[in-house]
């Protein structure tokens, strides 16, 4: 009996990744973002756009992260945190719906867009701490990847509901399989592409039963008198001596380096096809499938991987790949290929595009796994909930800055191109500043 309710329990918490993965497949990637570019008509304007307001989202979330997770280590009951935040995604996604054309009006469509990605990040750190109280320590780097894996599975679904029925091509109205959006849904006002905001609220509601169910949180008790000021003094005291752990402190600053240049690719890469190569929300929903498949299927194997060598070489190689990735896709154009000219009407950019997206999807699964399992090994397990808190400001310190870097050099070159080249730079950092990471933790010094 013990052992079917431990699993229920793992896949009722797998089931979080695969209710929130659509916000960053369906709006932040694949569907959402290359119809704010249309919406624009400018790619350059788009991308500096899209880059300030998830700054603006970064901010917020760096900001508030610790002081949250040392809350609930304080006051427990994490699952009411996440009830909480759950409102918000549910809020910032559905009312995408009114980004229509000829009635666009940029800010409160980045403001509802912040606000979901706040909702979800936050959710995401409460969730990712009752990661270490789902099994052993040998088993952790299994579950965390066969979750992100599942995660994966269910962006792939949404999209290719997104693509077949609703999401419909600017030019001829139709979806990509040639339908006429479904529930009667008006192209000519866009209506089956702005559905995307709804169906991600609605998939997030229907897929969080099985979690809300299933999931219980052992630590459960009422906030005691004073939580909220003995949270702060406790986040203080782990901010003063994180120089005393160098090993945690290393992981917080390199994680909070590569995790934002992929974060940055993921946030950009949709608008960046649309701008540079022309692609429609359609072809970018086509890449996105190739990128989806080669993230579920590689997650599933970097958790064996962490399993047999432990995450921080999973990491590594992680690094390494995407910062090549990072330079190749700089060197696409759509009349030329590192530098070489195409000839006229050569699909030789998007298949260089696609082989790209591929291998963000691979590579990007597999280091995000491996870091929750990281920061299970650094953590003090007491303080797990506070440790993830750190861990989502490691990864927003320069999730605001990120985008504000892309946004600033997209500005001032005006070319799509030339903005996103920080992506390269912060992964170079991230793989630095690793050297430093003891697989362990401090506990193994």
């Amino acid at each position: 009996m013990a052992g079917n309710v431990t699993r229920k329990r793992i896949w009722g918490w797998f089931f979080f990744d695969w209710a929130s993965q659509p916000y960053n497949t369906l709006l932040l990637t694949f569907i959402f973002a290359p119809y704010v570019n249309e919406l624009m008509g400018d790619g350059s304007r788009a991308q500096a756009a899209w880059g300030f307001g998830i700054a603006a989202a970064g901010f917020v979330i760096a900001i508030l992260a610790p002081i949250l997770g040392a809350l609930a280590d304080t006051g427990g009951n994490r699952l009411r945190w996440i009830w909480g935040f759950s409102g918000l995604y549910v809020l910032g996604s559905a009312m995408l719906w009114f980004a229509a054309p000829g009635d666009f009006n940029l800010i409160s469509t980045l403001f509802f867009f912040a606000l979901g990605l706040v909702g979800m990040e936050f959710a995401t750190i409460f969730t990712n701490a009752m990661l270490p109280d789902l099994g052993r320590r040998d088993e952790i780097g299994r579950i965390s990847g066969n979750g992100w894996a599942f995660g994966y599975v269910g962006g792939l679904i949404a999209l290719v509901l997104m693509l077949g029925f609703f999401a419909e091509s600017a030019t001829t109205g139709a979806t990509f399989l040639g339908l006429a959006p479904a529930l009667g849904l008006d192209p000519e006002m866009r209506e089956g592409t702005r559905f995307v905001g709804p169906l991600t609220a609605v998939w997030y509601v229907v897929f969080m039963v099985p979690f809300f169910l299933w999931v219980r949180d052992p630590r459960s008790q009422s906030a005691p008198k004073g939580a909220v000021k003995r949270a702060l003094t406790d986040l203080r005291g782990t901010l003063k001596r994180l120089p005393e752990t160098p090993s945690l402190f290393a992981f917080l600053a390199s994680s909070m380096f590569y995790r934002d240049a992929l974060n940055g690719m993921y946030a950009f890469g949709g608008i960046y096809a649309a701008g540079v190569l022309g692609w429609s929300v359609v072809d970018t929903g086509v890449f996105g499938i190739i990128a989806i498949i080669s993230g579920a299927l590689f997650a599933w194997l970097g958790g064996k991987a962490d399993t047999r060598f432990g995450p921080k070489p999973v990491i590594a190689v992680c690094i390494l790949v995407l910062t090549a990735v990072a330079i190749g896709i700089v060197s696409v154009e759509r009349d030329a290929l590192f530098g070489i000219a195409l000839p006229e009407g050569s699909r030789a950019a998007d298949y260089a595009f696609w082989l790209f997206g591929a291998t963000i999807g691979a590579a990007g699964g597999v280091i995000q796994a491996a870091s929750r399992t990281m920061m299970c090994r650094q953590a003090n397990p007491a303080r797990m909930t506070e440790a993830f808190g750190l861990y989502a400001l490691a990864g927003k310190a320069t999730s605001f800055l990120a985008p504000l870097l892309i946004g600033v050099a997209t500005t001032v070159s005006d070319s799509q191109r030339i903005g996103v080249t920080p992506i390269i730079g912060l992964f170079v950092i991230g793989l630095v500043l690793l050297r430093w990471v003891q697989p362990d933790g401090d506990r193994a010094e």
